[in-house]
């Protein structure tokens, strides 16, 4: 069912209304979901918002972006009109077989069938806040335990439209040529619709004003700065964009404060000197009088002209405003002197407290402002990074402070007497939301765990390799990631772990396998003759045997191709410690264990049969490579000194013909015991100028690793 527009009508107050709850300050309305369908990248898509910051990661071109374009659209209206190339390439067969549903008659159908790009935005409030002031509109349902609103935006095919978008779409076209000429048509015969739905019922819906919409939900847009004035660019100064939006805000500010104060000083001062203007532009005027005269001006029935000077403040903001440094012997350094990342962050901070005045000044208190920061840590030093994102959840309450000591100094400078009530304290409530778009692992880590928003693009697998499948991106709720959330982010904090932005990630037991795997993988790839190298970024890190099980859950959820090497850390049952593979039956790693979670007690002769498959153990994205003999039936290293010395005998000294297995485990053992630190064995080698032999399970590890493009398909989900 569909409800007029007009009057807002609302169902009554909710139980527990403001007079039963005293005092008690309701909980402000949050943006706690968007729903996007068919936009770019954005097929099928949800995004789950935080309270404060939003953190989202993920490799280049997974949508990151193109979320903050369908905001910019549906609700800050920067963009009339979508074109085919913002419609998700799933769409295109979509559009393909609605016009050939309309050509054979079944025009129902075919409307029903026109892709639509939609956002659905769902808002959680107090049920009991007892007056719902911009919310009014939205509130659709009956059921007084309902505390959720839901708009949804709609840029579809328009009401009577459907003739005109496929009549004029001339016959035997190929589906490009279709698609080209469908897609000239959408700007004239799509439209947006904005329509409030009932959550207990999605039939009950109710059109809305974008107007209503912006009074409850506020977006701004901090883009990546580079500088504040960029005086060699020739356009208006961003400072003194910034400085115009200040006073832009004060005229509309409901309160006096301290920035209308400012404004009207600046006015004041501006007009004494016009005043001063106005004179000498006179005597000039008086000069080029007699010139005037010589032609015959003014002439009959004309006026003689006088000049006046008129300085608008915020046209002299705009264009004047600029920043100097102080430098040595009273001379001032232009800001573009200064260093990138100080001049990024001063105006990123500036344009935060611009949007929290203008957002203050314009929107309710109860209203919700969500600000999408788009790569804040350009040209920041990885400290400067960790510390504005961990600053930045702690700006809602900052900035209205800073607005009260403003205000506070303004009052004293001028002399004013003001009372000043307990709100006043505390300046008005900003009430808040980020979205933060980084490719910043400093940034990433330092987040909480449980606000990243990981954008992982998915592929079609396609049987021809000359045209790639329809792509799309799935956002994974990293708080929803089951295992354990405390190491992890203490892991990836410390490490400066960059897992979330590669194509592919390498875990390794130790600090010896963490300098031999990429000298391994660099000697592998040159024997790849002929092929192509891929041009792909693999983190490393080194995680332990005991821990690295711990990141099992969240790598299926990154989907990238994830290689674990381990040790096999056979342990004898009868006998106390360590102990060789021949005579082991246990194997006491963690994180082999975990792999095999159906078998608790997997004995190492089950690894090892397990382990003779071609390509090794893999499960989804992610193999498994642990020591194996380096031919069948064999001699097998426990720990990766072991298993080196066993793929290159004659470096070691050991005999190369047939011997018994534990016999050649323990002379393997003895030969690298002897020797210096784990880091010197691997660097003893590495860097040395004898050739060597990569281990067979490393090798077979990193072959399948090559092996992988590094795209995510729904295979892998699932």
């Amino acid at each position: 069912m569909t409800q007029p527009s007009e009057p807002h009508s609302i169902p009554g107050q909710r139980d527990g209304s403001a007079e039963l709850r005293g005092t008690a300050v309701p909980v402000p309305p949050r943006l706690t979901k968007a729903v996007i369908r068919n936009f770019r990248l954005l097929r099928e898509t949800e995004l789950s918002f935080t309270d404060k910051v939003t953190l989202c990661v993920g490799r280049n071109n997974t949508g990151k972006t193109s979320l903050a374009k369908l905001f910019e659209f549906f609700v800050a209206r920067k963009k009339a009109a979508l074109r085919i190339e913002d419609f998700s390439a799933d769409c295109y067969e979509e559009f393909l077989a609605a016009h050939g549903l309309y050509v054979s008659g079944e025009a129902e159908q075919a409307r029903a069938t026109v892709p639509a790009v939609t956002l659905t935005l769902h808002i959680a409030y107090d049920k009991d806040c007892g007056q719902y002031g911009p919310l009014a509109p939205f509130v659709v349902d009956l059921d007084p335990d309902c505390s959720e609103v839901v708009i949804k935006f709609a840029y579809a095919l328009g009401d009577g439209a459907l003739k005109e978008f496929f009549a004029g779409v001339p016959v035997g076209l190929d589906a490009t040529a279709t698609l080209e000429w469908l897609g000239r048509g959408i700007p004239k015969h799509f439209e947006m619709s904005v329509r409030a739905v009932d959550p207990t019922d999605e039939g009950n819906v109710r059109q809305v004003d974008l107007a209503d919409v912006r009074t409850l939900v506020r977006v701004d847009f901090v883009e990546a700065q580079r500088g504040l004035d960029d005086e060699g660019e020739g356009h208006a100064a961003p400072i003194g964009a910034v400085f115009e939006q200040l006073l832009d805000a004060a005229e509309k500010s409901q309160n006096a404060t301290w920035l209308e104060q400012l404004a009207a000083s600046i006015d004041e001062t501006l007009g004494a000197t016009s005043g001063s203007l106005d004179s000498s532009l006179q005597k000039v005027r008086e000069r080029v009088a007699p010139t005037l005269k010589a032609f015959g001006y003014p002439g009959l029935g004309n006026h003689e002209f006088v000049t006046a000077a008129r300085l608008d403040s915020k046209r002299l903001l705009r264009n004047f405003a600029r920043i100097h440094y102080p430098g040595v012997a009273g001379v001032r350094f232009p800001e573009s002197y200064s260093g990138l990342g100080t001049r990024n962050l001063v105006m990123i901070l500036l344009r935060l407290f611009t949007c929290y005045r203008d957002h203050t000044a314009t929107s309710p208190e109860s209203g919700i402002h969500l600000v999408f920061l788009e790569e804040p840590e350009a040209h920041l030093h990885p400290q400067m990074q960790e510390a504005f994102i961990h600053r930045l959840t702690h700006s809602v309450d900052l900035f209205p402070r800073i607005d009260v000591q403003m205000r506070v100094n303004m009052a004293d400078q001028t002399g004013a007497v003001e009372e000043r009530s307990a709100a006043d304290e505390s300046g008005p409530r900003w009430n808040a939301q980020f979205v933060v778009t980084t490719h910043s692992a400093h940034v990433a880590n330092r987040g909480h765990f449980s606000d990243i928003r990981y954008f992982r693009k998915e592929e079609d697998n396609v049987e021809s390799a000359d045209e790639p499948g329809p792509a799309r991106t799935v956002i994974k709720d990293l708080s929803q990631v089951a295992g354990d959330e405390r190491f992890l982010r203490k892991y990836l904090t410390l490490t400066r772990a960059d897992l979330y932005f590669a194509d592919k990630a390498i875990l390794v037991e130790g600090a010896s396998e963490r300098v031999f795997v990429p000298a391994a993988e660099e000697k592998l790839a040159a024997r790849r003759l002929g092929e192509m190298p891929q041009h792909q970024y693999v983190t490393f890190m080194e995680v332990g045997g005991a821990y690295a099980h711990k990141f099992y859950p969240l790598l299926k959820v990154l989907g990238i191709p994830a290689l674990i090497i381990t040790d096999l850390d056979p342990v004898d049952g009868g006998k106390p410690g360590k102990c060789l593979v021949s005579e082991s039956g246990r194997t006491s790693n963690q994180s082999i264990r975990a792999w095999f979670p159906e078998t608790a007690d997997i004995t190492v002769a089950e690894l090892l049969q397990r382990a003779e498959t071609d390509p090794p153990i893999v499960g989804g994205s992610m193999c498994l490579a642990y020591q194996v003999p380096e031919e069948s039936g064999g001699p097998c290293g426990r720990t990766f000194e072991d298993a080196f010395a066993l793929a290159n005998r004659a470096l070691f000294g050991l005999p190369m013909g047939d011997a018994p297995a534990e016999e050649l485990e323990q002379q393997a053992r003895s030969s690298v015991e002897t020797r210096r630190s784990k880091v010197d064995f691997a660097l003893d080698h590495v860097l040395g100028d004898h050739d060597w032999q990569v281990p067979k399970y490393i090798r077979r590890g990193l072959e399948w690793l090559m092996a992988q493009d590094g795209t995510a398909t729904k295979a892998d989900v699932q």
